[in-house]
């Protein structure tokens, strides 16, 4: 049974969160402040994090960034939850770490689909190939760890899948709008420039391997196998 922590301050809201979430069959276990969120993640870690950005005592960007520092709590999936509507908030979490986020008020069906489609994305990445070589990058599927010229680099659970896309499918273009399909599984209900911030990010943590990473003008990205030609 799949454990979901939600960390929402809102009594009100924490209570209709743990009470679906247990419906659908989930374990659940509630946080009202960053603080106990972090201890209860230390202790035992969830299998997925229902995080609110505005929280009493850390903000939710801080309780993002610390569970992506952990080696035990990083690969696990965050749902952010925040008020903040603007293009600028919902970006800065992604950027921070964050898989997927809501905006209140919020569908509670949409939201358990979303967290529901995190588990099951993180459940196939972890079933994937067990080893993936391509020049400097190795990837072990079945450790869920990348590794560049031999030293690992930490990936969060979207830019992982982000490369398996890539490395599974080379040369094959994908554009944006297929991009948030099958990695965020959204029908261009995100802007695309999430996608544009998560393929810089990865390339920035491949270091120069990134640059097999390709920008197809006007239509998206491809990978390109070190030594094919690229036109």
């Amino acid at each position: 049974m799949p454990k979901v922590l939600i960390v929402e301050d809102d009594p009100d809201i924490s209570s209709v969160l743990d009470f679906n979430f247990q419906r659908e069959g989930y374990s659940t276990q509630v946080a009202h402040t960053g603080a106990s969120a972090l201890r209860a993640m230390r202790d035992v870690p969830a299998d997925l994090v229902v995080l609110d950005l505005m929280l009493p005592d850390i903000a939710g960007l801080d309780v993002c960034r610390e569970v992506r520092n952990e080696p035990q709590t990083k690969d696990i999936p965050i749902l952010m939850v925040t008020a903040k509507g603007q293009e600028a908030d919902r970006l800065l979490g992604l950027e921070t770490g964050a898989d997927d986020y809501v905006t209140k008020p919020f569908n509670v069906r949409e939201l358990i689909l979303r967290a529901s489609a995190l588990l099951r994305r993180s459940s196939n990445s972890n079933n994937a190939a067990p080893r993936i070589e391509s020049g400097t990058i190795v990837v072990d599927s079945g450790a869920h760890r990348v590794f560049v010229d031999g030293k690992e680099t930490h990936l969060t659970n979207t830019e992982y899948r982000l490369l398996l896309i890539f490395l599974n499918r080379p040369g094959r273009v994908f554009s944006r709008r297929q991009l948030l399909n099958q990695v965020w599984n959204m029908r261009g209900q995100l802007v695309t420039r999430t996608v544009d911030t998560h393929v810089k990010r990865l390339r920035e943590k491949l270091g120069p391997a990134g640059s097999s990473i390709e920008t197809v003008r006007a239509v998206g990205y491809r990978y390109a196998e070190p030594g094919s030609l690229s036109v």
